[in-house]
């Protein structure tokens, strides 16, 4: 089983000071947030690599609706009266049917073009070299805001032939950059917003009263009036002087620092011998040691051979040897005073991913890691 090396990543680690992060890059306005939209459409110009009509049937029904919307008799008519149109039978390998999603920036105004990504739905094998047919975009409430249309751009391939095949990457999904024309604006907007609200990516205590008293201070000595008020651990609201727009208002706080709180917490997944360590993780002193314990077993078989005329037979004989060596490990003494120290001590007892994984678990268990240790 391959192993990765063990990756620690450490937060600050070169002179294990705190550092301070702008409050708009831990936190969001309440109201303008991204609202995600989708619509379903037809990839045309494909090199035979679309859907096969026959296995994809929405493909086919799809591609005769938009022919008859554009007036195009695609049903067979027959003379008699007693038997209805029968559709004719597309096999066409051109067409594929793909989803389109986008997320809509709450900033974003009509007449402005964003990004899409368009995905297949049925058994198209690539849409290399396809152009998306105009597509409505719709939002949760149903209505469209925004019109898709263009050719499309696919990072992957795949390439082969009856004995093996070639591929990199996903050739069945790509992105049409500015793709997207928006029809229609997403409703609010700052100027209707009777108070400001500040939601905490990573809710926590410590660190909504580090903003609360960052703004206030600022406030202070800026508009000499304390603007910012604490709802819960979460959000933080704030009331925007009247003399000063939103725009600026925000940029302003925005650009104000705290040091954000982060939670004691070990993370470890064993699939990949990753283990990542918090910074204010602490150990109580504790005594650790790790002994390995490699058995290999080796077959050696040796055929035994019979006497020239003596009608024996020839037979197998299976021979094992099994060889078993525990190597000599030494004592180490871990106490989490910081991090440094922490790390220190499991590289002086020289243990690979999954001796720390193993260690940390144990050391939990018996109550002297001060963390959450989380096994993804």
């Amino acid at each position: 089983m391959t192993r990765i090396l063990l990756a620690l990543v450490l937060l600050l680690s070169a002179a294990c000071a705190h550092a301070a992060v702008r409050i708009k890059d831990i936190a969001d306005i309440k109201g303008l947030r991204e609202n995600q939209i989708v619509g379903y459409g037809l990839v045309i110009g494909l090199n035979g690599t679309g859907d096969t009509l026959r296995n994809a049937p929405f493909t086919e029904q799809s591609l005769q609706s938009m022919l008859e919307n554009m007036g195009i008799n695609v049903r067979n008519e027959t003379t008699s009266t007693n038997n209805p149109p029968r559709p004719t039978t597309l096999r066409t390998r051109n067409v594929a049917a793909v989803m389109v999603t986008a997320d809509l920036t709450p900033s974003i105004g009509p007449g402005e073009r964003m990004d899409v990504t368009v995905s297949s739905l049925g058994d198209a094998t690539s849409l290399l070299g396809g152009t998306l047919v105009m597509t409505s975009l719709r939002a949760a409430d149903g209505a469209v805001y925004a019109v898709a249309q263009g050719a499309i751009t696919v990072a992957g391939y795949s390439v082969g032939g009856q004995a093996q095949n070639v591929s990199q990457g996903t050739p069945t999904a790509g992105r049409i950059p500015n793709g997207a024309l928006v029809e229609r604006e997403v409703q609010g907007s700052l100027h209707e917003m009777e108070f400001l609200v500040l939601q905490l990516k990573n809710p926590d205590f410590v660190t909504a009263t580090r903003i609360l008293d960052a703004i206030n201070r600022f406030a202070g000595g800026r508009y000499r009036a304390q603007i910012a008020f604490e709802r819960d651990y979460r959000t933080i609201v704030l009331s925007k002087p009247r003399h000063i727009g939103p725009v600026r208002f925000l940029a302003e706080i925005g650009e104000l620092t705290v040091e954000p709180d982060t939670p004691a917490r070990v993370v470890i997944n064993e699939r990949t011998g990753t283990v990542v360590i918090g910074r204010d993780v602490r150990i109580s002193t504790v005594a650790v040691t790790h002994g390995n314990l490699s058995v290999r077993v080796t077959e050696m078989p040796v055929v035994s051979q019979p006497a020239p005329f003596s009608r024996g037979q020839t037979v197998v004989v299976p021979q094992t040897v099994v060889e078993a060596n525990e190597a000599g490990s030494q004592v180490a003494i871990l106490s989490g005073v910081d991090l440094q120290r922490l790390v220190r001590g499991l590289n002086q007892i020289g243990l690979k991913p999954s001796g720390i994984i193993a260690i940390l678990q144990a050391i939990k268990t018996a109550g002297a890691l001060q963390a959450d240790v989380i096994v993804q």
